[in-house]
C-alpha cells in the first residue's frame, strides 16, 4: 500500500497526500477479495494504519484516509436507489458500488482545487501585492486563476532552504512571470521588511484542525504573527479533505515527532543532522508548525469562505 501511495505521488506532482492515500485505498479495494462488509472495513482500517505508520508526518495523509473510511461507512448505511438496503444486495454488486462511489469521491477531491481557485481569486484586486510561502498547490492555482482573469497584481514569494532556485524557476514563479505577473523572491528573514508593501498574505495547509487553526510548513506561524502585527489579512486556501480531527493547543501539541530544537553540548554531528533534515525535506517530510485561528482572517474551501470559528461546524457536517 505504501509503494502504491509513493508511486502515485511520484507520477503526479499535482496530487496531494490525502488524495493519493484515498486512491491507494481504492486500488486496494479493487484488487482485494473481501467477501463481507466487516472484512472490507477491516481491510481499509488495517492498511490505513500501515500508511500512517510509514511516513514521518501522517497528518495530511490521515485526513484523507479517515475521511474516506467515513465516506465508505455512510455509503454502506445509505439505502441503494431507494429500493432496498445495501445489506440485501449481492455483495459483489455492493462492492462495485463502493468502488464507484470511492472513485467519485476521489474525483471530487481533485476538482476541489479548481473550485477554490475560482472563489479565492476574487480576493485579489488590481494593484494588490500578495505574500505567500510554502509552495502550496492551491495557492498556485489561485494566483494562476487571478492572472488568467486579467487581475494586475504582484507577488512576494518567500523561499525557504528546502527550495532550490532551479525548482522555483520551473514552478509557480516561472508560470506567473510568463503571465506578466511581477514576482519578488525573498528569504524568511526578509518577511517583516516586506510587510510594508504587502496587501494580503495567502498560504495553504497540510491540515485544518478543529479549532480553525492550520498545520502547515514550518515558517507559516511566523509569517502569520508578523502579518497580524502589521494588520495584514491572512487567507488560508485548503480543500475540505484536509480537515482533520485534531485540537492542538500549541506548537508542541502536534501528534508527530520533530527535531527542530536539537539541544547539544558539543557541535559534533550538527552538520550531519542538518544534512539529514534536508534529505527529509526533499522527500516531503519537512517540519511543520501550528498557526492558531486568531491569526487567520478566513479559510477558503471548495464550498465557500469560512471564518476559523466555522470549521467546527464544517467538521460536524462531514463526520456526523
Amino acid at each position: 500500500i505504501y509503494q502504491t501511495y509513493t508511486h502515485l505521488l511520484d507520477t503526479d506532482p499535482l496530487l496531494t497526500m490525502p488524495v493519493a492515500a484515498i486512491e491507494s485505498l481504492i486500488l486496494l479495494l479493487s484488487h482485494s477479495p473481501p467477501s463481507t462488509i466487516s472484512e472490507t472495513l477491516s481491510l481499509l482500517s488495517h492498511h490505513s494504519s500501515i500508511l500512517k505508520s510509514s511516513v514521518r508526518n501522517p497528518i495530511a495523509l490521515s485526513a484523507g484516509t479517515d475521511l474516506f473510511q467515513r465516506y465508505i461507512v455512510s455509503t454502506l448505511q445509505a439505502p441503494s436507489d431507494g429500493r432496498r438496503n445495501a445489506r440485501g444486495e449481492d455483495f459483489k454488486a455492493m462492492r462495485d458500488h463502493l468502488l464507484s462511489s470511492g472513485r467519485l469521491f476521489s474525483q471530487r477531491a481533485k476538482e476541489a482545487r479548481g473550485r477554490i481557485a475560482q472563489t479565492a481569486r476574487k480576493l485579489i484586486m488590481d494593484g494588490a501585492t500578495v505574500l505567500t510561502a510554502g509552495g502550496s498547490r492551491v495557492v498556485a492555482a489561485v494566483l494562476d486563476a487571478a492572472a488568467e482573469a486579467g487581475v494586475r497584481y504582484e507577488v512576494v514569494y518567500v523561499q525557504d532552504e528546502s527550495q532550490s532556485p532551479a525548482a522555483l524557476k520551473n514552478g509557480t514563479i516561472r508560470r506567473l512571470r510568463d503571465k506578466g505577473i511581477p514576482v519578488a523572491v525573498i528569504g524568511p528573514s526578509a518577511v517583516a521588511y516586506s510587510l510594508g508593501k504587502i496587501t494580503m498574505a495567502m498560504v495553504g495547509a497540510e491540515g485544518v484542525v478543529e479549532n480553525g487553526g492550520i498545520i502547515s510548513r514550518m515558517g507559516t506561524y511566523q509569517l502569520a504573527m508578523l502579518a497580524k502585527s502589521e494588520g495584514k489579512p491572512l487567507f488560508v486556501v485548503a480543500e475540505s479533505h484536509k480537515f482533520v480531527r485534531l485540537y492542538p493547543l500549541g506548537q508542541y501539541d502536534l501528534p508527530i515527532e520533530q527535531t527542530v530544537l536539537d539541544f547539544r553540548e558539543t557541535d559534533d554531528g550538527d552538520g550531519k543532522a542538518r544534512e539529514g533534515e534536508k534529505k527529509r525535506e526533499q522527500k516531503g517530510d519537512e517540519a511543520v508548525d501550528f498557526t492558531p485561528p486568531h491569526l487567520i482572517t478566513a479559510l477558503v474551501t471548495e464550498v465557500g469562505v469560512h471564518t476559523p470559528s466555522a470549521v467546527s461546524e464544517e467538521l460536524i457536517k462531514i463526520w456526523y
